[in-house]
């Protein structure tokens, strides 16, 4: 190896090591944010934390945690509450959304469970569009800052113009495929620069075929068993609490690997615009 070449290597290792320290630096620098800016970006990163702690629980400690706690928690207390149960159903379809391990495509899962295929999906609509709304507006509050210092503000101001260029109908198709996260939808749109009434009307188009969709699911599967509310966990056979586990998990494991074909099919997507945009300013 020549002296040139030896050079130019360690030139390189150290505007690596160079850049590394500065992303880092800029990542844990929050002088140019307001209090409140602050408080919702801690929101988020402390949310990620339980929502992987929450996974771990339900892929390597307990399978069938994610199950019961669909059942438990929701399930049984919306049915048991009658009518009134509707509102229990909207709050916790909206808070939902904060994590990571209960996505709204369990949730609407059981709304076929409580009310058949139909009624829950009516009800699947409803709940939808709180959830849309509140993860909007959690991420538009302090889900910008975090992403620009993650992927850089050049990559938030191209998903901007894709955004102003195809913003209802992306948020319709996206809203529309099952298996895209409905959740991942709602805090992306928060950080673009969309009209929040093209947002709702997007998202109130592209819900109905979703939540008609996972209702069913949750009916077939719950009337294969000829089961009734409430469920009590105490008399069900094992091998049905392990079946229809596995099927809330599998679900699971659908969503979340469509999310990473997402991550990866972004990242493409950036580059290509990005690589546009370059040849354009040329």
């Amino acid at each position: 190896m020549t002296d040139n070449n030896r050079d130019e290597q360690i030139d390189d290792r150290q505007n690596f090591s160079s850049k590394l320290k500065k992303y880092f630096k800029n990542l844990f620098d929050f002088s140019n944010y307001d209090a409140k800016t602050i408080v919702y970006i801690i929101l988020f990163i402390v949310l990620i934390i339980i929502s992987f702690v929450l996974l771990y629980f339900i892929f390597f400690i307990d399978n069938t945690i994610l199950y019961r706690f669909v059942v438990e928690f929701f399930v049984n207390p919306v049915y048991r509450l009658g009518v009134i149960g509707i509102f229990l159903f909207i709050a916790i379809m909206g808070l939902q959304g904060l994590l990571v391990p209960l996505p709204s495509e369990i949730v609407l899962l059981a709304t076929g469970m409580i009310w058949g295929w139909f009624l829950g999906g009516l009800m699947g609509i409803i709940g939808s569009m709180a959830a849309a709304l509140l993860c909007f507006y959690v991420s538009r509050r302090g889900g910008r800052p975090l992403a620009e210092k993650f992927v850089g503000e050049k990559a938030i101001d191209i998903a901007d113009d894709f955004i102003r260029k195809h913003g209802i109908k992306a948020i319709i198709i996206t809203r529309f495929i099952p298996i895209i996260p409905f959740d991942v939808i709602s805090y992306t749109s928060g950080l673009v620069d969309i009209d929040v009434k093209k947002y709702l009307i997007g998202t109130l188009i592209g819900s109905i075929f979703r939540a008609f969709f996972y209702a069913t699911l949750g009916w077939l599967l719950f009337m294969r068993f000829n089961l009734t509310l409430p469920l009590d966990f105490d008399s069900l056979p094992l091998n049905v609490i392990t079946e229809q586990s596995n099927y809330f998990n599998m679900i699971l494991l659908i969503i979340l690997a469509a999310l990473g074909l997402m991550i990866i099919f972004y990242y493409l997507l950036m580059k290509k615009l990005e690589k546009k945009r370059n040849l354009n300013d040329e």
